[in-house]
C-alpha cells in the first residue's frame, strides 16, 4: 500500500485489506483502547456507545467491569461491522452487544439512550466536528460522559500518511472543541507509550484521552 491507501484504510477499513488493517490497529492501539475503557469507568447497567469500534476486539473488557452493561458499536465500514459481530458473537447472542452500520453525523439511534460514549482515533476524520458532537449529545443522557482518544498533533505530524485526509489536534484544541459544543467538566489524560516503529520510522507515542460531560 502507498501512504494514500494506508490513510484511506485507516479512515474506513474495507475488504480483505481492511480486515488486516483492523488487526494491525488492535496491536498498535492496544494501550490507547484499554486506557480509554478504563477511563470510561463502566458501572452497573451502563449503556455505552462506541463510535468507530473497528473489529470490536476490545469491547469485551467492558463487560467484565460491572454487571448489566449494554454496548452498542457504530461504524460506517460494513467490513468492520461484520468482523465485530463475528468477534463478539457470544455477546451479540446474549443481547449485551449490538453493532450498527451508520455515520457519526446521523447516528441511527434514539435520543437520550446512553450513559457513556467513547471513540478512539476517529476524530481526525470528522468532516464536521460540531455536527458529530451534536449527534453524540443527542444520544447521550443529560450528564452522560464522552471520551475522545487521540494521538497528539506533536506525535501524529511525523507519520507519513497523515497528509491524506487527517485533521490533527492538540489536547487543548479538543478541550476547546468540547467546551464550545455542549460539554463541561472537561479533563485531559495524557498517557506515554513505548516507542513504535511505523513504516520504518521509530516514533515516540502517546495516548491522549479527553473527557467531558453533556451539559443538561
Amino acid at each position: 500500500m502507498d501512504f494514500k491507501e494506508v490513510a484511506e484504510q485507516l479512515h474506513k477499513p474495507e475488504g480483505e485489506l481492511g480486515k488486516q488493517v483492523g488487526e494491525k490497529m488492535n496491536h498498535t492501539n492496544e494501550i490507547m483502547n484499554l486506557s480509554c475503557i478504563r477511563l470510561v469507568t463502566p458501572e452497573s447497567n451502563d449503556t455505552i456507545l462506541e463510535i468507530g469500534m473497528g473489529n470490536g476486539l476490545f469491547c469485551k473488557y467492558l463487560f467484565g467491569s460491572a454487571p448489566g452493561i449494554r454496548y452498542t458499536g457504530c461504524d460506517f465500514s460494513e467490513t468492520m461491522i461484520q468482523e465485530a459481530i463475528q468477534v463478539n458473537q457470544s455477546f451479540v447472542e446474549t443481547g449485551q452487544a449490538q453493532f450498527l452500520l451508520g455515520d457519526a453525523m446521523a447516528l441511527p439511534l434514539a435520543d437520550n439512550l446512553f450513559t457513556k460514549a467513547f471513540t478512539v482515533n476517529t476524530l481526525y476524520f470528522w468532516q464536521d466536528p460540531p455536527k458529530v458532537l451534536a449527534e453524540i449529545r443527542r444520544v447521550l443522557q443529560p450528564g452522560g460522559k464522552l471520551l475522545i482518544a487521540i494521538r497528539s498533533k506533536e506525535v501524529m505530524q511525523h507519520l507519513p500518511f497523515v497528509s491524506f485526509g487527517f485533521h490533527l489536534y492538540s489536547p487543548e484544541e479538543v478541550r476547546e472543541l468540547l467546551s464550545q459544543n455542549g460539554f463541561a467538566a472537561i479533563s485531559i489524560h495524557e498517557i506515554p507509550e513505548p516507542e513504535q516503529t511505523i513504516h520504518g520510522q521509530v516514533l515516540k507515542m502517546d495516548s491522549v484521552i479527553i473527557s467531558g460531560v453533556r451539559v443538561v
